[in-house]
């Protein structure tokens, strides 16, 4: 039987590809490509350009291939865009899902692994944070994620479909041996503006709020090797092919580290001093955030490899090295 990856040519999507194609699984991609790139995905995984929301699309992918379980990846994901034009979010991330499961019941898939997100939590009251806390996202990113995560409930009651909602805390890192990465021009997360920098590709990296109830007054995340997340999406499949019933999972370290302590790590391993400037605080930005990670170590057969932030650092800044040669020999869409 076949795995469909929506949004698999993207950065998380193309990681899990790789991780499944490794285990043996037999792979299809819908990807509309606005965010991901055919070359990262492995040789022999056919890949279908198109957008998930036409339903008519993604059911002759799942009627032809005969799939069995999706992954959902395919979604915006930047916090600040959400709050300038949260329509956008709404649409791709909730009614776009509404779509995908519609086909899913239609044409009998029974199982489905969605990408969430801690957004969903907002400020929570305590830290760490546990998947049965109360959602109060701050951001119509974590909004329409937690809205999807709602219908993906409520047709899992009416219909034969078993899923598992993994909650991502902030994803870093790239594959150790540099065959994917994140590849995406412009790309908001900390890691990959603080490699740009070190690869003097940007001449700063701005940290929005050092005025927060931290140690150092700067945000607190829970970063997650994106390796060792591919992996829990294996777990993940594995855990309901073997009957496991509907559940949500928190996907990260439980460990918090500020965004001052990350830009300290990427000049101390690439050896480069870049700028660094202060700037004011963000709409949407959350102050800590940091897994409970008891229930996915309990209910998934799943142990992390690469848990050290020097570790991410490096694998990041390989892979930034790699996609900054490729860039100038001009090899970057092949």
């Amino acid at each position: 039987m076949t795995v469909l990856v929506t949004g698999g040519a993207g950065y998380i999507g193309s990681h899990t590809v790789l991780a499944l194609v490794e285990s043996g699984e037999t792979v299809v991609v819908i990807d509309d490509l606005s965010t991901g790139f055919p070359y990262l995905l492995p040789d022999g995984v056919s890949l279908f350009k198109g957008n998930i929301g036409d339903e008519n699309f993604v059911e002759s992918v799942i009627n032809s291939c005969g799939v069995e379980c999706i992954f959902h990846f395919a979604a915006s994901v930047v916090v600040s865009d959400s709050m300038r034009d949260p329509l956008a979010y709404y649409s791709n991330n909730t009614a776009v899902t509404c779509n995908l499961l519609r086909v899913a019941v239609k044409c009998g898939v029974t199982r489905l692994i969605f990408s969430s997100t801690a957004a969903v939590y907002g400020n929570p009251d305590h830290v760490p944070v546990a998947e049965n806390a109360t959602m109060r996202p701050l951001s119509p990113y974590g909004s329409s994620k937690m809205m999807a995560e709602q219908l993906l409930h409520d047709v899992a009651v009416a219909h034969d479909l078993n899923y598992v909602v993994l909650r991502y805390f902030n994803v870093a890192g790239a594959d150790p041996s540099a065959r994917t990465g994140l590849a995406t021009a412009g790309a908001t997360h900390l890691f990959k503006i603080a490699v740009e920098a070190a690869t003097e590709q940007r001449d700063r990296v701005d940290v929005f709020g050092i005025d927060y109830s931290t140690p150092d007054g700067s945000c607190i995340r829970d970063f997650i090797h994106v390796s060792d997340l591919a992996q829990a999406h294996l777990a993940a499949l594995s855990y309901l092919r073997k009957g496991g019933q509907s559940t949500v999972l928190n996907c990260g370290y439980g460990r918090g580290y500020s965004v001052l302590e990350i830009i300290e790590t990427v000049q101390r391993i690439s050896r480069c001093k870049f700028a660094v400037k202060v700037a004011n605080r963000r709409l949407g930005d959350i102050m800590t955030l940091i897994a409970d990670t008891s229930r996915i170590r309990t209910v998934l057969d799943w142990t992390p490899r690469y848990d050290n932030i020097d570790i991410i650092t490096e694998h990041a800044l390989a892979w930034e090295i790699k996609s900054l040669n490729r860039f100038k020999s001009g090899r970057t869409t092949s």
